[in-house]
């Protein structure tokens, strides 16, 4: 038996990196999976390799959000999982940061958590054992210098879950979120020369792996979490103890 045997789960942003090792490793352990993003042709790649559904979706639209809950409730009646790991990085300064940047990285890593967290949470309590874990980032719990915009965005995701949390547990539902440190995927391609300078201050010396991100959420979506609620779950190696 799998961790997640016929549980409805739903998961932005998997056509690749941490998304596409959650959606692999779910579909594993008996999930239903419902995989989503705005990289079509990676997507349903993914869909079609593990068994599971694929629906574009670009996170900042409302109407993409109610044709997504529409098609899971018409296929299962119920949604037990939404995993919300979509998000962009834009390395910036304060100074340096245009207010479109600053606006899209908003829009995609914090606005795109609310209208999942909106739209699905009905489907959730009618499951009677929901649970929401939204992707922050250890940049949720420390300073960002030199990304604020993208430090901005997963502090407001952090706040959002612990609300969200305090207001569906007596619904059933629980709301977490995982905080990563530096993890091996294309997003982190995009810290350059940091990435080395990273590793030498981690406690545990490397990166992770987007599998090592999975499994942290595997144990949020199933039933081994069932009282954990409005908390942090930092996979940092040990950064944030600094």
């Amino acid at each position: 038996m799998g961790r997640l045997d016929d549980k409805v789960c739903v998961i932005t942003g998997a056509a690749r990196g941490q998304g596409a090792a959650e959606a692999r490793l779910f579909a594993r352990e008996g999930a239903r999976v419902w995989l989503t993003d705005v990289l079509d042709e990676e997507g349903q790649g993914l869909a079609d390799e593990i068994g599971a559904s694929y629906q574009h979706l670009d996170v900042r639209d409302e109407d993409g959000w109610q044709s997504l809950a529409a098609a899971v409730e018409g296929a299962h009646g119920r949604l037990d999982v939404l995993l919300n790991n979509a998000g962009i990085f834009r390395r910036n300064r304060l100074v340096d940061t245009p207010l479109e940047e600053f606006q899209e990285v908003m829009d995609i890593n914090c606005t795109g958590v609310f209208l999942g967290m909106r739209t699905f949470a009905p489907l959730l309590i009618k499951s009677g054992n929901g649970s929401i874990i939204n992707v922050s980032s250890l940049a949720g719990m420390r300073a960002a210098a030199g990304a604020l915009a993208y430090g901005a965005s997963k502090w407001a995701v952090r706040g959002m879950t612990k609300a969200a949390a305090v207001e569906l547990a007596r619904k059933g539902v629980r709301v977490n979120s995982i905080h990563p440190g530096l993890i091996e995927t294309p997003m982190a391609e995009q810290l350059g020369g940091d990435n080395d300078k990273l590793i030498k201050r981690t406690p545990l010396g490397r990166s992770a792996q987007a599998d090592e991100v999975a499994r942290m959420a595997l144990f949020l979506a199933s039933d081994e979490s069932s009282y954990s609620s409005g908390s942090e779950f930092l996979i940092d190696g040990g950064l944030n103890a600094l």
